[in-house]
């Protein structure tokens, strides 16, 4: 059995399914995201409503996962980076984290302001609405809704480059990046 902490040569368990249990919902959210805006937005059509409210409350599901996996990276020590990388790859290996960490965070933050603004509930499932955060103001709606869909441009820039640069570690470097982060 894997050991739950991180050490030195490699994630814990807790880590692992933390970033494969994130990765997999940040694809479904990205996906589900680009899908239901190319909807049309005549009448009310229950399932673009119905994705929206999905949606809403797998963000809401994300950023509890994400503060629960930063919680655990403050008491988890990361792994030291594989020897012999470039400074410069270091360097951009934390900045892609970093931006992970902040993109995780911003996105959900601003679709529950944004539903906030737009007077929308944002609901945990069928558990309960999230409190709005601000008062109704339709122009605050419109601004969120474009920062939302541009920061989830980047989200999944981010997401491209970090699977390339795996699978480069992978496959033509050969080191053992990738394998540090499988079960």
């Amino acid at each position: 059995m894997k050991p739950w902490s991180n050490s030195e040569q490699r994630y814990g368990m807790v880590a692992i399914v933390l970033h494969w249990a994130m990765g997999a919902l940040i694809v479904g959210l990205l996906a589900l995201g680009f899908y239901m805006v190319s909807l049309p937005d005549a009448g009310f059509d229950t399932e673009k409503i119905t994705l929206i409210l999905v949606h809403k409350a797998l963000g809401m599901l994300a950023l509890l996962l994400l503060l629960l996996r930063f919680a655990w990276r403050l008491r988890s020590a990361l792994p030291r980076l594989v020897d012999g990388l470039p400074d410069w790859q270091q360097v951009a290996a934390r900045f892609v984290h970093l931006m992970f960490y902040a993109l995780m965070f911003a996105l959900p933050v601003t679709g529950w302001l944004m539903s906030s603004a737009g007077g929308y509930p944002v609901p945990f499932f069928s558990f309960f609405n999230m409190p709005d955060l601000i008062g109704l103001n339709e122009w605050l709606f419109q601004v969120l809704i474009e920062v939302h869909r541009w920061l989830a441009w980047l989200l999944l820039l981010f997401l491209v480059l970090h699977a390339a640069a795996a699978l480069r570690h992978h496959f033509g470097l050969r080191d053992d990046t990738l394998q540090r982060m499988l079960p």
